[in-house]
């Protein structure tokens, strides 16, 4: 079992499993949901080049891959930027 994850299939595992949700919410049509699962996606990749032994620039390269997508959904998730994380609109 330790093989399985220092070898990385877990996380080949885990990014198949959310390829397929991915292309299940694109099929249902539910894009904001896909969006969503994009910064998780290439966080992975990233864990999966550390697991693997790959050069620090690629796992370096893969995070900052990672930030622009997050932002990115933050921005469509709260496009005027005063809705909070628990759904109030942040006036009183």
């Amino acid at each position: 079992m330790s093989e399985f994850f220092t070898s990385g299939n877990a996380v080949v595992f885990i990014l198949a499993v959310v390829g397929v949700e991915g292309a299940w919410l694109a099929y249902l049509g539910r894009w904001d949901l896909v969006r969503m699962l994009v910064p998780g996606a290439i966080l992975l990749l990233a864990v999966h080049a550390a697991l693997t032994g790959g050069p620090w620039w690629q796992v370096a390269a893969w995070l900052t891959a990672s930030l622009p997508a997050h932002l990115y959904d933050l921005y469509r998730r709260f496009p005027d930027g005063r809705q909070s994380l628990t759904g109030s609109s942040g006036k009183r």
